[in-house]
């Protein structure tokens, strides 16, 4: 646990430095639209029953796998798994969805704040 409270207190001090939060304007947009969210995993999700895009989907693969990129870095320097850094980061997104967008917490289930 206390290894955790130091990778949380390292990422936080990196985030600024992060592109996990980073998305064109089509992702904005279709986070607002609810049709993209933020997952309980660290990455970017099409809400269920939503369809989206191929050019869509390419954006979001791309910033989940730089995402991971990330993570596995951030990881790495703090002595912890890829996964734990991307439930630290995905707690911080889902608190930062503004009102109308999309969020798939632990359980799967998706939500619209």
């Amino acid at each position: 646990m206390k290894k955790q409270l130091l990778c949380a207190a390292a990422f936080m001090l990196s985030a600024a430095a992060m592109p996990a939060s980073a998305a064109s304007a089509a992702v904005e947009r279709a986070k607002d639209q609810c049709v993209v969210g933020e997952q309980a995993d660290g990455y970017i999700g099409v809400v269920s029953g939503k369809s989206a895009d191929n050019a869509l989907r390419r954006e979001i693969a791309d910033i989940n796998q730089q995402r991971k990129s990330v993570y596995a870095d951030l990881a790495r320097r703090n002595g912890v798994t890829i996964e734990v850094t991307a439930a630290l980061t995905a707690e911080k997104l889902m608190n930062q969805a503004t009102s109308g967008q999309c969020i798939r917490d632990q359980s799967g289930t998706w939500r619209q704040i």
